[in-house]
């Protein structure tokens, strides 16, 4: 084989390798033409080696092969394109399609916390009945807010993210039995319940709702939204529909509370700063409130509106 003339043929797919593997980003149709020249150069190499092993030659192939490859498996890099894609689509789009089940819930439980409160309020023996009066005073004049300062701030908002993630992880991870979900939900509301109906008798309901508003609107719709699409998980193989097996149904659901479980994480972490940082600041009570409520309103608009048109997108490119 005259080597000169093999060399002089190929040159021009070689330099044209060189060149695509140099570049950062590249079109689609570049991306095809790389891994073919990348295949030719292989096989150019494999040729030269068996019939004219110049060493000179080899090593520069064997070097712009090397090349080559790490240009096509770049791909396998990380990249940012994924959590974009998690958090402008698949997750909102998750929480839209799961909204009258959490916001069902969240309203009910709303309204029977409510209920609760004001029984208790109204009913000091009740009270009696759980508490001394001690501990009834403890509560309202030092337990209730020295809650939310009895440690450094970083290390509260990690211990309450913490416990939250955990609550809203068993909601979702005992769904698919339906009464633990209830379960742990109820006893959430009882014990918020009992203690708000508590701070009201002793007429410290604005204090009461003071250290609540700021974190516990989105503290408890997240709460309200890991037990509904746990619900829904539940119910997904009790009614599978007229298109699934219950298999299939489940399967389908626990993916898509899996979606769920993973977006919730950062926003627990947001409300675990705002119970760590806000509720307990030095800031007027309506500016706490108002920081609560549009952080709130904020992720309701995002859940809501941004998952709307997400899960239009991704229903319309299933289609095609």
């Amino acid at each position: 084989m005259d080597l000169d003339a093999y060399l002089a043929e190929r040159r021009g797919e070689w330099n044209r390798l060189e060149t695509l593997a140099a570049r950062r980003k590249l079109s689609a149709t570049e991306s095809d033409e790389l891994v073919l020249l990348y295949q030719r150069a292989a096989t150019h190499l494999s040729v030269v080696r068996s019939r004219t092993p110049d060493p000179v030659v080899l090593a520069d192939l064997s070097r712009l092969v090397l090349a080559g490859r790490a240009a096509v498996t770049r791909g396998n890099r990380f990249s940012l394109r994924p959590v974009a894609d998690f958090v402008l689509y698949r997750y909102p789009a998750a929480l839209y399609r799961t909204r009258r089940w959490w916001a069902t819930l969240g309203i009910l439980m709303m309204v029977l916390g409510a209920a609760l409160t004001w029984y208790v309020a109204v009913h000091p023996d009740v009270i009696a009945l759980l508490l001394s009066d001690g501990e009834v005073q403890q509560l309202v004049g030092t337990d209730f807010v020295g809650y939310y300062s009895e440690f450094q701030a970083q290390n509260f908002a990690l211990q309450v993210w913490t416990n939250n993630a955990l609550l809203t992880a068993q909601c979702l991870a005992s769904g698919v039995l339906i009464l633990p979900v209830l379960y742990l939900v109820g006893v959430n509301l009882l014990n918020t319940g009992l203690t708000g109906g508590v701070m009201f008798e002793q007429d410290a309901g604005g204090t009461f709702l003071t250290y609540l508003a700021p974190h516990g609107c989105l503290e408890l719709t997240c709460l309200f939204i890991g037990a509904g699409v746990g619900l829904r998980i539940g119910w997904a193989w009790i009614s599978p529909g007229p298109t699934l097996s219950r298999r299939e149904s489940l399967v389908a659901w626990v993916r898509e509370g899996m979606v769920i479980a993973i977006g919730l994480v950062p926003t627990l972490a947001v409300a675990g700063i705002l119970e760590a940082f806000v509720t307990p600041s030095a800031l007027p009570a309506p500016v706490r409130i108002a920081i609560g409520v549009i952080v709130w309103l904020a992720f309701l608009a995002y859940a809501i509106g941004r998952g709307g048109w997400a899960a239009l997108e991704t229903d319309r490119n299933r289609s095609r």
